[in-house]
């Protein structure tokens, strides 16, 4: 199974919080699954991290990539074919992020791992 990481799954997996449900840890940790973070969660990290609102150990540009690499996360940078697919997704979800994480599944072919209930209004595969 091919998985996109979304933000909070993220950050649960890697400081293994009591939030991530045991489906989700056994999905990350199977190593026959392909596990990546989109370059888009980067962002909503580094956003959240200068506005004060995600506290982390260390600054985002070294978290996440040391994080990423140690629990064998592939990056997903974001692509054209991606970010143009969002004009064809309806307004559902205001979140910019997940919305474009959603792209990316359905460009990709990818299953999000979320907790998010509004991401499975869109047609793509959700996994938690």
């Amino acid at each position: 199974m091919r998985i996109l990481l979304d933000t909070a799954t993220f950050l649960w997996a890697v400081t293994d919080a009591p939030e991530l449900s045991g489906k989700a840890r056994e999905l990350i940790v199977d190593p026959e699954n392909e596990v990546f973070l989109s370059s888009v969660s980067g962002w909503e990290i580094a956003v959240k991290y200068a506005l004060g609102r995600l506290p982390l150990p260390e600054p985002p540009e070294r978290f996440v990539p040391v994080q990423r690499k140690d629990h064998a996360i592939e990056p997903l940078p974001l692509d054209e074919e991606a970010a143009l697919h969002l004009a064809r997704i309806p307004l559902l979800h205001r979140d910019p992020f997940d919305r474009m994480l959603v792209c990316q599944a359905i460009v990709h072919g990818l299953v999000i791992l979320t907790p998010d209930t509004l991401v499975n209004q869109y047609p793509v595969r959700t996994a938690w």
